[in-house]
Parts: C-alpha cells; structure tokens; sequence
C-alpha cells in the first residue's frame, strides 16, 4: 500500500508532504533518505524510476522543476505507483502553477494539497479500484519500462542518478535493438513457412495456363 507522498522543487524546497503516522521510525528514516535523493539531482538525472530499500520502493517522477516521490510497500503494483504519482502531478501542477517557482515560496506551503492527497491515496488502496486501474494500465500502457536501483547504493556507494539515467537510456535502446531483431526472426519465419506453399501455388497456376488456357 501507499505510505507517503513527498513533493518537492528541484532546488530542494519541501513544498508539500502527505499527513503520515509519524511514530514510524522506518518511514521516517525513508523520508530522510528521500532528501537526500533529492539533493543529489541534477539536469541529467533520471526523470523517473524506483528506488528499492527494504520493505519499501520509493517510486519518483520528475515533471519539469518539480519532483514528486511516494513511498509504498514492497510489492505494492509498480504501475499504480506510477499512475498515482501523474494523477497528483497534474492535479498540483494545475492548482499551483501560478505559485510553485516563486521565490518567495515558503517550506510546505502548500499542505492543503493534503486532502486531494488523502482521498486520491484512499482511491488507489481500494481493492476494487486497484484491481480495475491495474487492468487499464496493463491494455493501455503495457509493461512500464522503469529504471530500478537499490537506494543503498545510490546514497551509499557513491552512484548517481545521472549514471542511473543513462543506464535507463541504454536499457531502451537494447530493447529497441531487441525488438527490431525479433521482428525481422519473426518475417523470416513466415518467409520459411510460406514460400514453399506459394511456390508450389505458383507452378500449379502456371501448369493449368500452359495446359488448358495457352
């Protein structure tokens, strides 16, 4: 399930949290760890992806200067996840775009956000919900490609969410490689199955002209 939504300028500003239980050390410690994950993006990174750390996948998407994280529970649908967050994203987006790059704008000023927060959080933790959403992500959008990365290694052993970008980038292009080949095996393999049967057609029609219609 849904545990947090964190949002975020680009510049570091916390500009509004979801209302979590705060007694959680664990989920504190995740808030924690996304800070710092936020402090560690630049022009390059990774405009989306999943971040893994022990019972929880932090879950991001980057629209223009704002960065929008939640943190759900492992094995929570990565999809949903992912759906969620551009559901908030455009609703804040168009409540606040007047609003959210001024300078003057204050830590967490836009906690009232919450209550879309709050009711979008209870939609997508609806076991019918989920399981109808789940199914129009998989028509609609298929498998979602997103880069995955165990956090301890993004805040501990020193990689970065550029170097995580540009492996997401590679991954695409395999798979367009990838792709491509199977398409040109699978044409292959239709010529193989069919053109002896045309073949065959072909000498047949030609026989029946040179014998009865010549």
């Amino acid at each position: 399930m849904i545990k947090s939504t964190l949002i975020y300028r680009d510049d570091g500003l916390p500009l509004c949290t979801s209302v979590d239980d705060d007694n959680d050390p664990q989920l504190l410690a995740e808030k924690k760890k996304v800070k710092v994950v936020v402090s560690r993006f630049t022009p390059n990174s990774a405009t989306e992806a999943t971040l893994e750390s022990g019972p929880y996948e932090i879950n991001y998407i980057k629209h223009q200067s704002i960065i929008y994280f939640v943190i759900c529970e492992r094995g929570y649908p990565r999809n949903l996840a992912f759906s969620y967050l551009n559901d908030i994203s455009m609703e804040f987006e168009h409540s606040y775009s007047s609003e959210i790059n001024k300078v003057s704008t204050r830590p967490y000023a836009f906690v009232s956000f919450d209550n879309f927060l709050q009711k979008t959080i209870k939609a997508y933790s609806d076991k019918k919900v989920q399981d109808n959403l789940d199914q129009l992500n998989q028509e609609l959008v298929g498998v979602k490609q997103v880069m995955s990365k165990n956090i301890e290694d993004l805040l501990y052993r020193g990689d970065s969410l550029d170097k995580m970008s540009d492996i997401s980038a590679s991954l695409k292009e395999s798979s367009k490689k990838y792709r491509k080949s199977a398409q040109k095996i699978n044409f292959d393999l239709l010529i193989s199955q069919y053109a002896p049967i045309a073949i065959i057609a072909f000498i047949f029609v030609f026989l029946f002209w040179y014998m009865f219609l010549r």
